[in-house]
């Protein structure tokens, strides 16, 4: 058999380099030319970062992992058309979302076609999914687009937890291109927060997931908007998997619940409100209406989505399932699963920020002193005091409880597969103190 050096291809290639000049030292990519190539396929506003800007300290090794040749990150914004996003007509602004996000995709892929053939390597990770879904329920996505995008001077970010660019408000949707090129200038983050602290995505969350005091409860969040995503539909199989039969499951689900996850199957994930970002009135472009008459405003923009009637998806024993009871009566709660399950001690000390509930905690004040053994031995301190959680590495301070407990048995634990009151009587955890402030701890962590 022939060998590759000896293929016509190769030898062709071979004799065209040894008769080229030596190419010229790599120089940076003309910014101004960068530009114009992204606004030209249709982005409507971009931005340049370096790949060691300290704003992305955090992402440089998951980003170098899959683009070793990283230099530059173009940071890329979409707009949407405001009104169908403000719709109490789902359906509206969900299609809106999905094309924006399409417009944003194919935009991506003809800069990076460009930069190809000018001999820049280069690639486009998705605005949403696909995602790195093997890695589920950890990080799944190559780049959080917002940091990059602040980084980039395209925003900042509001209370709500969204990005605001400085004249299309948070109507937009990010995109971020990696390219092996640096450029000849850089854009810096923008010296102020177009966010008014209206408060009007506090008033319009359905879950209360946005304090007034800029407090933010992620598990209502993605309970509830997202919960025909990853972990909605988890729990939605797994309701599949635990009905008895055909009557069990209709008890379970209803018809249109089925339907809306058929939707989301077919043509993409619906998002179940994000009315955080319909009632935004910040922007150059947006704010007109609301500075010309506030009380129309509220009246044609912000409650129809408070007074609308729908279901609202809580985890049991939550912060949201208490909030919306009392918020919003006229809203059907449905009490679900978290459709998350903890693979491990890290990820479980790791999430404990995120799925905090403050409302439950109330007046705790404790000091928690875990020991995880077995396979994952380590050890943690957990204080809860004043509605504020710390999780610290080792035992500091003195504890008013010591918890022992075997790593798989706390995991099984935390994933319902056990009962705490087997694990004890078994001798797999062992608490020293009073009990009670464990069951204190168990109900600020509702799944």
């Amino acid at each position: 058999m022939a060998s590759l050096s000896d293929h016509p291809t190769v030898q062709a290639i071979r004799n065209k380099q040894a008769t080229e000049p030596t190419p010229p030292p790599a120089t940076p990519l003309d910014a101004t030319w960068l530009r114009n190539l992204c606004l030209e396929a249709g982005v409507d506003d971009v931005g340049f970062v370096h790949i060691d800007r300290p704003e992305l300290d955090d992402q440089r090794a998951d980003i170098l992992a899959v683009f070793p040749h990283a230099k530059t990150l173009i940071s890329m914004v979409g707009r949407m058309n405001r009104e169908n996003v403000r719709s109490p007509a789902r359906s509206l602004a969900n299609n809106e979302f999905h094309h924006t996000d399409k417009a944003l995709e194919d935009q991506a892929r003809s800069i990076v076609a460009t930069l190809e053939r000018r001999g820049i390597r280069a690639i486009n990770p998705a605005v949403g999914f696909p995602m790195e879904i093997q890695h589920f329920p950890g990080k799944t996505w190559i780049i959080s687009h917002k940091p990059v995008a602040i980084a980039a001077g395209l925003g900042q970010m509001g209370i709500h937890r969204n990005i605001i660019h400085p004249r299309f408000g948070n109507f937009i949707l990010l995109m971020t291109i990696v390219i092996d090129a640096e450029v000849t200038s850089y854009t810096s983050p923008i010296n102020y927060n177009p966010c008014l602290e209206c408060k009007l995505c506090v008033a319009a969350c359905p879950v209360g997931a946005i304090g007034a005091d800029g407090h933010f409860n992620f598990t209502a969040c993605f309970t509830h908007n997202y919960r025909e995503f990853m972990g909605g539909f988890t729990d939605w199989v797994e309701q599949i998997a635990d009905s008895k039969d055909k009557a069990d499951y209709h008890d379970r689900v209803t018809p249109s619940e089925t339907a809306s996850m058929w939707q989301s199957l077919s043509f993409g994930a619906n998002y179940k409100a994000a009315y955080c970002m319909a009632v935004c009135p910040a922007g150059e472009d947006v704010i007109g209406p609301f500075l010309a008459n506030r009380k129309t405003y509220l009246n044609e923009v912000v409650k129809p989505l408070q007074n609308k009637k729908e279901s609202v998806y809580v985890v049991a024993g939550s912060d949201a399932e208490a909030y919306v009871s009392r918020r919003f009566p006229h809203k059907t709660i449905r009490r679900i699963g978290s459709g998350l399950t903890i693979q491990s001690i890290q990820s479980f000390l790791g999430g404990l920020s995120l799925a905090f509930q403050r409302e439950q905690a109330g007046d705790l004040r404790a000091t928690y002193h875990f020991t995880f053994t077995g396979r994952e031995a380590q050890t943690a301190t957990i204080t809860i005091e004043e509605k504020k959680l710390k999780v610290l590495p080792g035992h500091v301070g003195k504890a008013d409880v010591a918890i022992k407990v075997d790593s798989s048995t706390w995991i099984n634990m935390l994933n319902g597969r056990i009962q705490t009151i087997w694990a004890v009587l078994t001798g797999k955890l062992k608490v020293k103190g009073n009990i009670r402030l464990l069951q204190a701890f168990q109900r600020c962590f509702p799944r």
